[in-house]
């Protein structure tokens, strides 16, 4: 969520100057702090018998940098995504995977799936297919010839001269 929010107000925001890998590097420790009480009251003995079935910290150690370092990629990851795309594009790609992940674990594993669920997975699939299609075409009609348009706005028909126009404006 914060990744979400981050590049969707704090990049388009001249006022904010940081980028993505500057927040997870002040992000970071903050959420150690923060989520290392409930670790320690939720897990406690069980993060130490784990330790102690290794017979040195070496491998335990490599188990817990390789897991910090794939969290780092994922995060980062997550960043260039949002930042190359949007947002909503973003969203509605987890909401693909997780139909994709549904779907393929029937077809492949047999395992069971409700009739709520499959309706469910075909909604989820049109409507990224369609969000797709529409991408595609405003991507198309973007790089159109733009030809001449109406003005949006009052400030747009104003005229670009120094001459004042009276007090209608």
């Amino acid at each position: 969520m914060l990744q979400v929010w981050h590049l969707t107000f704090g990049m388009n925001n001249s006022a904010v100057s940081m980028y993505s890998i500057n927040t997870v590097y002040y992000m970071a420790p903050f959420a150690t702090m923060i989520l290392s009480i409930p670790a320690i009251v939720l897990e406690g003995s069980g993060v130490v018998s784990w330790l102690y079935t290794y017979d040195s910290v070496a491998p335990a150690l490599v188990i817990i940098i390789t897991s910090g370092v794939l969290a780092f990629c994922l995060n980062f990851s997550i960043f260039y995504v949002i930042h190359s795309t949007t947002a909503v594009t973003f969203n509605v790609a987890g909401n693909l995977k997780v139909a994709v992940a549904v779907l393929v674990s029937w077809m492949i594993f047999r395992n069971p799936i409700s009739a709520m669920n499959a309706v469910g997975c075909a909604i989820t699939l049109v409507g990224c297919t369609f969000y797709g299609y529409v991408r595609h075409l405003i991507s198309q009609q973007a790089t159109a010839v733009p030809g001449p348009r109406t003005p949006r706005g009052r400030m747009e028909m104003l005229p670009l001269t120094g001459e004042k126009q009276g007090a209608k404006i």
